[in-house]
């Protein structure tokens, strides 16, 4: 890579703008590209340049971080009319940092390394607070090589960058995270209507959960929202519901589990877009 590594960004929603921001902070040049466009104004305003496709945006950049929402879209954004691989110039690493299935890395891995590329599934833990502050915890797949590339740009990004192993590894462990999150959304609503269905309030028992062995960065958020009424998303209901059944189909079965890919699945169709914790709101109408 040159003396300041170029970087290309797929993907600019809740995640994906404040991370291409802190990289465009420190330094780099970034190029970004979006599916609306309108979603890009604010960077180009800030100082990156816009691609006019994916192809266009490998061929100026040598690293492409991608942040979409689903296999879909990630398969699209390399695979269809003026995708990444139809982009020019040899040996670019792609960083697909999309919460997506371990087979659908590993099937654009192969594709991306028969064109010379290399590709890291590099899914991460945290919400829009954690990635504005360069906080988030990211989980690596793919050749040692690759994340040693990649490794000084994720010190921008997060305050913790791991490998796990070959493709797809980092998404296992999302998933495997991202299930317990499952269990604590869950676990602290269904704790939260139990006080109050017998009158105790939800913040003196929040409290009590704070100043126990119990208590997490997660719990405390979660219980401000909860008390706040505030459901706007930070991590939204129907993101969990799509990783769940993702985790499901990688041979996710245990009793709990089984309970809480349910309890979500039928919370998504009306609460999809408001944040985790409003699965709440879907036990408390049960």
């Amino acid at each position: 890579m040159s003396a300041v590594t170029t970087i290309g960004w797929i993907g600019l929603g809740n995640m994906g703008t404040p991370m291409s921001r802190r990289l465009l902070s420190a330094g780099y040049p970034v190029a970004v590209y979006n599916r609306s466009p309108e979603k890009a104004v604010a960077l180009r305003e800030a100082g990156a340049t816009v691609a006019a496709s994916p192809a266009a945006l490998l061929t100026a950049a040598e690293v492409v971080f991608l942040m979409v929402s689903d296999d879909q879209a990630v398969r699209e954004l390399f695979t269809g009319p003026e995708g990444l691989l139809q982009g020019a110039g040899p040996k670019k690493l792609l960083i697909n940092m999309s919460t997506v299935s371990p087979g659908v890395s590993r099937e654009l891995a192969a594709l991306s390394q028969a064109q010379g590329h290399t590709y890291l599934d590099a899914p991460v833990s945290g919400s829009v607070r954690q990635a504005e502050s360069g906080q988030l915890v990211i989980m690596v797949g793919g050749e040692e090589a690759g994340f040693a590339r990649a490794q000084p740009l994720f010190e921008h990004l997060g305050k913790l960058a791991q490998h796990l192993g070959p493709t797809g590894h980092g998404n296992l462990a999302k998933l495997a995270m991202n299930t317990l999150l499952g269990f604590q959304a869950q676990g602290l609503a269904e704790a939260l209507l139990f006080a109050r269905q017998h009158q105790l309030q939800a913040d003196d028992l929040l409290t009590l959960i704070a100043n126990s062995a119990l208590g997490s960065t997660f719990i405390k958020l979660k219980g401000e929202a909860v008390l706040a009424d505030n459901y706007q998303a930070a991590f939204a209901l129907k993101l969990l519901a799509k990783d769940l059944r993702l985790a499901q189909a990688e041979g996710l079965a245990t009793p709990l589990a089984e309970t809480v890919v349910q309890t979500f699945q039928q919370a998504e169709p009306a609460l999809g877009e408001e944040d985790v914790i409003a699965v709440l709101k879907h036990l408390e109408r049960a």
